[in-house]
């Protein structure tokens, strides 16, 4: 079940609790986007997987996770005599935060949408319980 939002404005909040809040990204997906933040150069799954101690399936599934929420690139090396492998870099975190506001602005408008339908539904309505006894 969703949390109601009364419990999370009560909750203290870390900007990485954006990636569970707008994505649904989980503590490992959080694990593996700070061991590529903190990287000096793009990271290999392998590298990722290493660096949070999980299987390279288990690590690859975070990051394509990451990527698909738009905090993650990927990037294609080339070897010269033929064959690739992928690197992964944090996006750059303007267009990330951008697109965390353009989400949010989104649920807000369709927040005012529903609020407003149910004002029209109940408005008039005799909400007042009958008088006792």
């Amino acid at each position: 079940m969703t949390e109601p939002m009364a419990d999370q404005l009560r909750r203290e909040l870390a900007c990485e609790s954006l990636l569970e809040c707008f994505h649904g990204l989980g503590d490992l997906d959080t694990q593996c986007f700070r061991v590529l933040v903190d990287a000096e150069n793009p990271l290999t799954v392998d590298e990722v997987a290493a660096a949070v101690d999980r299987e390279r399936s288990t690590a690859y599934r975070s990051i394509q996770r990451l990527r698909n929420a738009g905090f993650v690139q990927q990037e294609q090396i080339n070897y010269d005599d033929g064959g690739y492998y992928h690197v992964y870099s944090p996006t750059d975190p303007s267009a990330a935060a951008a697109d965390m506001q353009r989400l949010l602005n989104d649920w807000y408008v369709k927040m005012g949408r529903l609020i407003q339908q149910f004002e029209d539904k109940y408005e008039g309505d005799d909400l007042t319980p009958p008088p006792e006894g």
